[in-house]
């Protein structure tokens, strides 16, 4: 008895912001689909600004539950710019709580809106969410032979020829790295060797053409790209062996205590726009993140063991940043929760806003 409730109120840590979160999004959709509506008669500019206002607010409600009631540490290294800026976010993946990282670092800029990722194909498929992250600005790419250059190209064009903000986000390893998938992780290293490219241990090789294609079509847009190295403190086995990131599902669950964030900052000028040069200078920023990982898992030394060089400062994410966005999205939801009405229209939402988004998705890539 005593095991079984100590079972349902650890499954609670987890369930219950996965509801808040998911319970959310049909008033969230109905709310946006409502400005769209409004703003067909406008500039695109003015759209996008509400948008990202609107998407600011939805994404400070996940960042409420991933900071705030997790209680995790964030440490970062580098100092983030205060201003906002025009930016393509680097970083290597391990796990689906990565995308969350560059919301943490967007907030403390105050450009959360301005978020929008390169997402492999297959996500484009999660109801409501795959549709609203394209309409969003988001772009669903295929690997290799399947790379849709040219609808990549139309996708970001389309955004910043409009003026909206970009803080464009790419994994440029295509698949996250999983210590406990080892054929992924050789088959990455014979591919930097068949190419006489430096062999990562802790990253996968990274794939240059999502980068290269959003480089060269926003060049004039851009200020920076944001070159970010993320470790997950806890992920190292009691033999010393490095072990998965945590998931979502554990994150929530409050089994991460601390993540680290390696930040620096390179200025669109000193990028070669030549892919040759530009593969190049990729696979450098690369080693150096292994080297970065291979200290902060392997080091000898108690001093740079589980951390990065430099100064790590923690920084808190404030509750005033996040609550509010909670109480407002609560306050939409639950008027549709208390009637009949409202549970059918909240219901409907759900399923069309599915389908549609399936239908939207395939039809404008």
């Amino acid at each position: 008895m005593l095991l079984s409730l100590v079972v349902h109120t650890y499954s609670l840590r987890y369930w219950f912001p996965a509801t808040v979160m998911l319970g959310t999004a049909p008033a969230y959709l109905l709310s946006w689909g409502a400005w769209r509506l409004l703003s067909t008669v406008l500039p695109a500019s003015v759209y996008h600004k509400l948008d990202d206002r609107l998407y600011c607010i939805y994404q400070s409600m996940v960042l409420f539950f991933f900071e705030n009631y997790t209680g995790v540490e964030i440490v970062i290294y580098g100092d983030i710019p205060k201003n906002k800026e025009n930016v393509i976010y680097l970083s290597n993946h391990q796990c689906t709580a990565d995308w969350i990282i560059a919301d943490m670092l967007a907030i403390r800029q105050s450009a959360l809106g301005h978020v929008r990722y390169v997402l492999k194909d297959g996500l484009k498929w999660l109801p409501l969410y795959g549709w609203y992250f394209s309409q969003h600005g988001g772009v669903y790419v295929k690997r290799s032979a399947k790379f849709n250059e040219r609808s990549m190209r139309k996708k970001l064009l389309t955004q910043t020829q409009c003026g909206a903000p970009m803080y464009l986000v790419i994994f440029p390893e295509g698949t996250r790295y999983n210590p406990e998938l080892p054929n992924v992780i050789a088959d990455s290293q014979a591919f930097a060797t068949k190419e006489g490219l430096a062999v990562l241990r802790h990253t996968l090789t990274p794939r240059m053409k999502a980068s290269h294609i959003a480089m060269e079509t926003m060049k004039g847009h851009l200020d920076a790209v944001y070159d970010i190295t993320v470790a997950y403190e806890g992920t190292v086995s009691t033999s010393g062996q490095r072990t998965p990131a945590p998931s979502m599902p554990e994150f929530l669950c409050k089994e991460c205590p601390r993540i680290h964030i390696h930040f620096d900052r390179v200025d669109i000028k000193e990028i070669p726009s030549e892919p040759v040069f530009f593969r190049r200078w990729l696979h450098d920023r690369f080693e150096i993140k292994d080297r970065l990982l291979t200290d902060f898992y392997e080091s000898q030394d108690a001093d740079k063991k589980c951390r990065f060089p430099g100064e790590g400062k923690p920084s808190q994410l404030k509750l005033s940043k996040t609550l509010p966005s909670v109480i407002i999205l609560g306050g939409l939801t639950l008027p549709l929760l208390l009637t009949e009405n409202g549970r059918k229209l909240y219901v409907r939402t759900w399923v069309c806003g599915t389908l549609l988004g399936w239908l939207w998705v395939n039809a404008f890539p």
